[in-house]
């Protein structure tokens, strides 16, 4: 299979600090994720004054502020994505970023980033989607609070780019309950198109159990430290979490190897060793006729295969065998 795309999710756990985001792109890169991905939003663009925080975003930041001031502080403007960008070249990772509206993804295109990444928010905002088939670039769509009349909605828009579909749910974290990860086959089986994961939930063997089931692609969301303060840090995986899952997720690529079933290079050693013969049960005299009372199964493999059972019984013995000798004929 070809390689699977790891997408390590910084989003907005820098908290609006520059040098902390920086700090996450050099976390991602020692993980060896294939990219680090933040959002790009204006927060007079995409939220009112008066929207609530989500539930999740109570637990993990009170409820002494707006939806609109908590985002407000976890802005990273223009320069700011110039200058990740050129850190992400420098370290040798791959940068993206989540526009959330039309001047975001104007601005992302400037930047010539190898696709486009739409948060599950955006999955029902036509004008949005349209606007995303003006720029022939990979297109990977975040599926959360979904159902499939809305994703082939959304496909229908984005017919004619290149679009990889992500399974995913927008819980923070996502009980496992609810993770539901077949319905990343079912979409892949509608749909014909490549499929991955988004992960929100604790822990890494979901994604890595998504990888084993054909996603294409992996997201997820990680942190310097679980305990700052900022919406998405609880839900998040560390550094060292992030590690592990880039590794497993490597091994299970080749552990599914190529799907043609044929003793491996490892093993081929193995099958004289494992498998067994057709030797002598007891001294077998010349002219003796061959039957399960003077011939048996041992290892190793090294003589007349036990699927010649047939065959050699009834047979007469061209010579004399001691106990356990191989049996020729």
């Amino acid at each position: 299979m070809s390689k699977v795309i790891i997408i390590a999710e910084a989003g907005v756990n820098h908290n609006g600090d520059l040098s902390l985001a920086k700090k996450l792109v050099e976390a991602a890169k020692d993980a060896g994720a294939d990219y680090v991905k933040f959002q790009f939003f204006k927060a007079e663009k995409l939220v009112s004054v008066n929207a609530k925080k989500a539930e999740y975003q109570k637990k993990t930041t009170g409820n002494d502020e707006s939806q609109f001031e908590m985002i407000k502080k976890l802005e990273l403007n223009e320069d700011d994505h110039k200058i990740l960008l050129d850190y992400c070249k420098n370290l040798g990772i791959g940068f993206s970023s989540s526009p959330f509206d039309l001047e975001g993804i104007a601005y992302l295109d400037s930047l010539d980033l190898d696709f486009f990444k739409v948060p599950s928010g955006e999955i029902t905002n036509l004008p949005y989607l349209r606007e995303l088939t003006n720029f022939n670039r990979h297109i990977i769509l975040s599926t959360g609070m979904a159902n499939m009349e809305e994703i082939e909605a959304a496909l229908n828009i984005l017919r004619g780019n290149k679009v990889t579909v992500l399974h995913c749910n927008t819980e923070y974290p996502t009980p496992m309950a609810d993770v539901n990860l077949n319905a990343m086959k079912t979409i892949e089986d509608v749909f014909k198109i490549d499929v991955g994961y988004s992960d929100h939930t604790l822990g890494i063997e979901v994604p890595v159990a998504a990888v084993a089931l054909g996603a294409k692609v992996i997201e997820k969301h990680f942190t310097l430290d679980k305990n700052m303060v900022g919406p998405d840090h609880q839900a998040s995986m560390d550094p060292s979490e992030l590690k592990k899952m880039v590794k497993s997720i490597r091994n299970i690529e080749k552990a599914l190897g190529s799907g043609v079933k044929a003793p491996s290079d490892s093993e081929k050693k193995n099958i004289i060793i494992a498998r067994k013969s057709i030797v002598a049960s007891r001294k077998i005299e010349r002219g003796e006729i061959f039957s399960s009372e003077n011939i048996t199964l041992k290892r190793p493999g090294s003589g007349i295969s036990p699927m010649n059972w047939d065959s050699v019984i009834g047979q007469v013995a061209k010579r004399s065998f001691t106990e356990d000798e191989f049996i020729e004929i």
